[in-house]
């Protein structure tokens, strides 16, 4: 009877078992190695965002390019697909698991197992799914490389190569989830992102072109700035430039807004992922030993403004491919219909029209405030670009708090498994009797709640960042992510600290 009521991805067992896979470390990782492995990883990964795709033409179109910063890859090199695959597979799994389509109960540690090894699987499947639909249109191989080898082996080189690059960005996160430091998706995010804002703040290269002129100031916002006011006269000014200065528009994709809006976006999360409920401990055997169990308001970090925002660049890219892929705009019902989403990919490869266009990602008041204020803009009407706003926040939010839910039965964060990882280490609330049921009973009080209130409050965060914009063009969510990447990491560095110094702490924080 307990075999008929395994899930039937136990099939996938003997698959799992040979799957390659980073080798889990034995023993404790001691905390110099972890910087080093941690290290490593992030300067592979920023050579990788270096090394185009070999045989490309030089005029691609992006089919990520509304969400690049948070794919965590670079347009046209072999890091292309970024942790896109990855954060797709976990929402699958993630939405099939939370609807009981698949039947696996993660709080057993075999059907735990099967999880994370149909997830790598998925991974491989989802690599595929990106990768294939690049070379129809998108990124395709140039005559030179076609004229060498053939049409069909020009595009399997460049399928190869965005394989490659997605399945290192795989490996180095499961390394350095097991041999370093925090998230390897994350890390990569925070890099990313971080190179978009240095750049968008000190880039003194002209926006286009190779001489300066008010139309093409420096790309930096402090440079370009400065280049403006100081070579503006003051009817200049008056006339329109401050306008270009404050808010940014055209050609100048920098202003003194979004530096405020990042600053702004920068303060808000620093408070927020300082917000937490504390629960007092004492331990059961060593008299006067006191802690603290914080219980964060961001429960589940930013994990679910990730997998929110992968779920629509992978709309958006599908919607695309749907509209504008000469194969698949055949399909019925779906293929060529502009009420999904209508595209001119000679223009730009966000939707112009249709459902996308109400789903697509903000950047900054001028894709949605400087609309509406004044009377519409590329054929939309205020009203439409108010609706996009609210939908655009509304489904944010809501998304946060589903993933936030699921996530939190996917890892070690509900409240049962918390209360075994404080049982474990001895310590206890005091007041209450040493059962993990009844510690159970109490952290259920408090962490489904906080689950919800923090992935519907980091999804406001985000959807109000994206909202403001930020410079860099790095997006609101990425400039979140970056924020409270950031804390966490400097939170983990000094508990792996302390661990190191007091290795009786690894019981109470679960490490082996």
């Amino acid at each position: 009877m307990a075999d008929e009521k395994k899930s039937r991805l136990y099939v996938l067992n003997p698959l799992i078992e040979r799957w390659p896979a980073v080798t889990k470390p034995e023993g404790h990782v001691n905390f110099r190695s972890k910087i080093l492995w941690t290290a490593v990883c992030l300067i592979l990964y920023f050579i990788l965002t270096n090394i185009m795709i070999y045989g490309l033409q030089s005029q691609i179109v992006d089919l990520f390019a509304g969400y690049r910063f948070i794919m965590a890859g670079a347009s046209g090199s072999i890091m292309h697909l970024g942790i896109g695959p990855i954060v797709t597979a976990s929402i699958i799994l993630q939405l099939f698991v939370g609807a009981k389509i698949i039947k696996l109960d993660l709080k057993k540690k075999e059907d735990k197992a099967i999880y994370q090894g149909t997830q790598k699987i998925l991974v491989i499947v989802m690599i595929l799914v990106e990768a294939i639909p690049q070379i129809f249109g998108y990124l395709e191989p140039n005559p030179a490389l076609i004229s060498n080898v053939g049409s069909g082996m020009a595009d399997l080189i460049i399928i190869v190569q965005l394989f490659i690059g997605a399945f290192l960005v795989f490996l180095m996160d499961e390394l350095i989830s097991k041999w370093g430091i925090g998230s390897g998706i994350s890390l990569f995010i925070a890099a990313g992102v971080s190179e978009a804002i240095f750049t968008g703040l000190f880039n003194w290269l002209p926006t286009s072109g190779k001489e300066y002129s008010l139309s093409t100031p420096p790309a930096g916002v402090v440079p370009g700035t400065y280049y403006l006011a100081s070579n503006m006269s003051l009817g200049e000014i008056v006339d329109g430039g401050f306008e270009v200065m404050f808010v940014g528009h055209g050609g100048y994709p920098n202003a003194i807004l979004p530096l405020i809006g990042t600053i702004l976006i920068f303060f808000i999360v620093v408070y927020t992922e300082s917000a937490r409920i504390e629960l007092p401990l004492t331990h059961s055997n060593v008299r006067g030993a006191r802690g603290r169990y914080p219980i964060r308001l961001i429960y589940c970090s930013n994990i679910p403004v990730i997998l929110m925002s992968a779920l629509l660049a992978n709309i958006n890219m599908f919607a695309m491919l749907f509209y504008t892929n000469p194969a698949l705009n055949k399909i019925p019902l779906i293929g060529g219909q502009w009420w999904i989403g209508h595209y001119d990919t000679s223009i730009s490869t966000q939707p112009l029209a249709g459902g996308a266009w109400y789903l697509q990602s903000q950047n900054g008041v001028q894709t949605w405030l400087m609309p509406i204020i004044q009377g519409g803009s590329g054929g939309h009407e205020p009203w439409q670009f108010a609706i996009k706003i609210i939908l655009y926040i509304s489904i944010m939010i809501i998304g946060s708090v589903l993933f936030a839910k699921f996530w939190i039965e996917t890892t070690d964060m509900g409240a049962t498994a918390v209360a075994r990882q404080i049982q474990s280490s001895g310590m206890q609330i005091p007041g209450f009797r040493r059962d993990p049921r009844v510690l159970g009973l109490v952290l259920e009080r408090y962490i489904p709640v906080v689950t919800v209130i923090g992935g519907a409050s980091v999804g406001a965060l985000a959807s109000f960042a994206d909202a403001i914009g930020t410079i860099g063009n790095a997006s609101g969510t990425g400039v979140l992510l970056t924020v409270g990447i950031m804390i966490q990491l400097y939170e983990q560095i000094a508990k792996e600290q302390a661990m190191e110094m007091h290795p009786v702490l690894r019981g109470f924080f679960g490490s082996d």
